[in-house]
Formats: C-alpha cells, structure tokens, sequence
C-alpha cells in the first residue's frame, strides 16, 4: 500500500499496534492470516489489514484505543466455529481482526462457590475438563467444544444440547470483562448472584456477537457433576408423542431431563450411512427418534429406575414403539456420536439449505409437518433433514435436493426455501436464529422479520457505545451509521 495523506495515520497506527504486541502478536503475511479469515462452511471469506493475537486484556484495550482514534473497524473473532460469518470481516473495510486465542488462562476455580473466572480465550472443552478436576460440571456443550472458545460461545448466546436444564450460555454467566469500542475497559467480573444495582449491562454483550465491545474474561457458573446418567434411544410413535414423552419425563424425574434430542428418519439413516462407526441401535426403521437422558447427583439418585418407569408407561400407552437404554459408557457415546453424526453425514447428501430456527416447544411437531408440505410444494422430493434440540423447541431444518436434481439447479431455490421456512416461523411465533446467531448471513432477515421498535431500540444501543461504529461493523444489524475519521 503506497503512504498516501488518506492512509498515513491509518499506517501509523497499524505501526503502533505492532509495537504493543511485539513480532508474536501480530500477523499480516497472507498465508498465516488465511485460516482467520474464511469461515468454516465456505461461505464468506475476509480480507483485513492486520491479524493480531493479544495475550492480555491490557493489549487488547491499547489495540481497540488505536484504531478507535484512527477510525479503523475492529472484528473480534473466537475458534472461528461460528456458521453466520460474524468472526470474518468484510473486506472493504479494512479492519484489524483481533483473535483472543492466546488469552487462554483459567484465572480461578471456585468449588465451593460454584464459580469458574477464565479468560476469553479459553476452549470450551479445556474449560469442561477443569471444572471436572474440582467435582464440578461446565455444561455449555456443542459439537465444536474442542476448537471453539468462551468468548465466542458468550458473544453469540451458545446454545448446545444442555438447555434444556442448564440454559443458554447468557444464563451461565455471572460477570464480564469487556473493552468497550474506545478501549476502555469494564471490569465487571463479579461472582454475585444477586445485583440489584441498574442495568444488567452484561447481557448486552453476550449474544452482542462483538458489535458493542470484545469480552475479555468472564466469571461463569458450575454445577454438581452428575453422578447417575441415564440415556436411552427411542422410537417415537410420531412427532406428536415426543411432547407427550417430555412433559411425561420432566414430571417424573422431577425435572432432570438433560438431553431431548430428535433426530427424524432421513439424518438418522444419513448417519448410519456415512459415517464409519455409527449404527442403528435398534432392530427396526422408524419414521422419527429421541435421544433422551436423564441425570441425578449421586449414585443411588434412582434414575434408571425412573427411566424405566417412563419408558413402560410411554410403551403401554403408545407413544413409542421401541427403546434401547445404554448399559454402558461405551453405548452411551454411540448414542450420542450418532446424533453428533447427523450434522457430518449431511455433506454426503449433497448440498443442503439450513435453517437454525426455533418455536414454542409445543408447536415443534406443528412446525415440522408445515415445513415439510411447503418444501413438497416448492421442491417436489426435496428430503428435509429435521434433527436438533426438541427439548427447548430449536430444530435445525436442513433440506437436501431431490435425488437426481442437480445441485446448482437445487441451489438457485435457496432464496424461496429459506423464505417459506423463516415466513412459517415468524408466523408461528418463532425465531429464524435460535442459536447461530445473525452475523453477515441472516442480516436481511433481521431487517425484514424483527419488530422495527426492537430495531430501533438495538440501533439506539449500538448508537450509543459504539458511535463511530467501529466494532464488528455490518454485523448482526444493519445501521445508517457511516464510521466517521477521528
């Protein structure tokens, strides 16, 4: 880039951040910068004018502070997990894209508090085994929980196969670090469980997917390790029967039902098929399954006496067919690695067009026979691939092309499928991003689904933190902001 009276300060401060990080915490050569900057489906791919890795939250604070004063946008960026392209930055602007990955220290574990204090950095996995080595359980759990990171997990509200007991993951946070857009730093890493004291700011950073400011370090909560896990495979006697199932199940444990997870036919055969491994457990097919799991505190809590229970008198009264309970650890995984197979076997399938939705959990089976008969209409054989979270109403509604159609010919219906999907969710209530979040993908949607008071609201926020608007710019929220030079 030649110097220019444009872009001499902008060349400056990029000098500047350099000499703050040191040749460790900074990358501009293209080939090393390339994994940060495409995300992991392919879909978007980013250009920046510097990658930097700060080790401490006094760098990242110096960091954000230059490029507010040279009006340069900021894109934090976690594991790089996400699926909406929020971590990737657009290319026109650029942006320095500030990877926590090197802020990775658990800074305190508290057992008897119930309380992990951790950095940004932090991969979700590392965070589980630490809070096992103190008898304690991090739910937050998702398919990416090796690479991804908790600052990214909190920046987009994860979600997870846990929900249903523990939460999403803004309910599993006590307090928050955070440098907000003109690099100051608020220290709001508190442990309380009760702070009656004004605005719960926290909450506008988790799921704020980096737009407002980059979460630095975070207080999150544990929980008593379960002791007694039950989990069984079962054949459900139709999409109707799994409430029946659930409500049945939550009365009679007393509300310990950890895991609900439907998977219909075509991922679960998918599965089967594709990947090495993973079989059917049970001796016949069926049109729809749930990986249901219930857990107690300790050895004798008499879970698998209740799980039994639940399933006779499912059984007897016909809301399902059949039902395999694991005897094993060994089993246990192979039942969850199938539903976890889903989502890789779908690739194999062809191209698909996702939808990461939700809707009141009572109206999930409603959902599902309305999407279904909509795709039959626009794409006659189109395979709808239902799978996901029934127990706090999110699906993943993912629809493969008909066999034999091509794929670019089944592509070009993308626009018309996602719009019946999200058209039938707005009007059933629901939300067309349960759990992803927006990022670049789903900005449309938000223009065109979400209350204009809502919007305008979240305009004002971002308005107000962010007046320059140089955090994570054309994210999550479409703005008339022009980022103005200092």
């Amino acid at each position: 880039m030649p110097v220019t009276e444009d872009n001499s300060q902008i060349l400056a401060a990029l000098a500047r951040i350099k000499q703050v990080l040191g040749p460790q915490g900074w990358i501009n050569d293209p080939d090393a910068a390339a994994p940060f900057l495409a995300d992991e489906r392919g879909m978007f791919e980013g250009a920046c004018a510097l990658v930097v890795r700060p080790s401490s939250t006094a760098q990242v604070a110096k960091i954000v502070g230059i490029c507010a004063q040279a009006g340069i946008p900021v894109v934090p960026q976690g594991g790089n997990t996400g699926l909406v392209g929020a971590g990737i930055p657009n290319p026109a602007d650029g942006a320095v894209l500030v990877s926590l990955g090197r802020m990775n220290r658990i800074l305190d574990i508290d057992p008897l508090g119930y309380t992990i204090t951790l950095e940004a950095g932090c991969i979700l996995a590392n965070i589980q085994a630490a809070a096992a080595k103190v008898d304690r359980m991090f739910p937050l759990s998702l398919g990416a929980e090796g690479t991804c990171q908790i600052g990214g997990n909190l920046s987009t509200n994860a979600g997870g196969v846990n929900v249903l007991r523990y939460g999403n993951a803004r309910e599993l946070v006590l307090g928050l670090e955070v440098v907000l857009p003109d690099g100051r730093v608020w220290d709001g890493l508190k442990r309380l469980r009760k702070d009656n004291t004004g605005y719960d700011l926290k909450q506008l950073y988790i799921g704020g997917e980096g737009t407002l400011g980059i979460i630095t370090a975070a207080v999150c909560k544990l929980y008593p390790r379960p002791r007694d896990v039950q989990t069984a495979m079962v054949a459900l006697a139709g999409l109707d029967a799994a409430l029946a199932l659930l409500a049945r199940a939550r009365d009679a444990s007393g509300d310990r039902v950890t895991g609900f997870e439907l998977i219909c036919r075509t991922p679960f055969a998918a599965a089967i098929t594709h990947i090495p491994g993973v079989r059917d457990p049970l001796a016949q097919q069926y049109d729809a399954y749930v990986l249901f799991e219930l857990t107690g505190a300790s050895a004798d809590s008499g879970m698998k006496d209740t799980l039994e229970s639940i399933l006779a008198e499912a059984l007897e009264s016909g809301e399902i067919h059949d039902a395999v309970i694991a005897q094993s650890d060994a089993q246990r995984a192979d039942f969850w690695r199938l539903r976890e197979a889903v989502v890789e076997a779908q690739k194999f399938e062809g191209p698909s067009v996702k939808h990461d939705v939700s809707v009141a959990v009572s109206r999930v089976p409603a959902f599902i026979r309305r999407a279904n008969a909509a795709m039959e209409k626009i794409v006659p054989g189109a395979r709808p691939f239902a799978f996901g979270h029934f127990g706090d109403g999110n699906i993943h509604y993912n629809i493969a092309g008909p066999r034999g159609m091509a794929d670019a010919k089944f592509l070009a219906m993308r626009a018309p499928v996602t719009a019946a999907i999200y058209d039938i969710i707005v009007d059933m209530g629901g939300s067309f991003s349960a759990e992803h979040g927006v990022g670049q993908l789903k900005l449309d949607e938000m223009a065109r689904y979400k209350n204009p008071l809502e919007l305008d609201m979240m305009r004002r926020v971002k308005a107000a933190l962010d007046p320059a608007n140089i955090m994570n710019p054309g994210k999550m929220l479409k703005t008339s902001q022009e980022r103005t030079k200092p």
